[in-house]
């Protein structure tokens, strides 16, 4: 499980609002997975952050699935992120999901999600 254990759990930018998606990575062929959380304000669809992390998995020999999307916004002064929104393409990945990862990575931060759209 090398392959896995290599890949972090959670990677967004430090600042702002912008999309996000919940990807389940596995080993190919294999029953081991873990679940990561990925969002940037550099792309503009949610399919930009997937399309970006499946060769990344790919080098690893791990294969990717993305859960769903929506958006994160993250205030790095106030140590506060908000998980909302969905994904056109994906769905809507878990928030509850996405928010166990997140406050495993900011511990000291106030993480809180909603159905919301906006």
């Amino acid at each position: 499980m090398a392959g896995l254990a290599s890949v972090s759990d959670v990677e967004i930018d430090s600042d702002g609002v912008f999309k996000y998606i919940l990807v389940r990575v596995s080993r190919k062929g294999g029953p081991e997975h873990k679940d990561i959380v990925r969002g940037n304000k550099t792309a503009e669809f949610h399919n930009n952050i997937f399309e970006k992390l499946t060769p990344e998995m790919e080098k690893l020999e791990l294969e990717c699935k993305c859960l769903g999307g929506g958006k994160i916004d993250h205030n790095s002064k106030q140590k506060k992120i908000r998980v909302f929104g969905i994904s056109t393409g994906f769905g809507k990945a878990d928030h509850s999901i996405s928010v166990e990862k997140l406050k495993s990575v900011y511990k000291d931060y106030e993480i809180t999600w909603s159905d919301d759209t906006k």
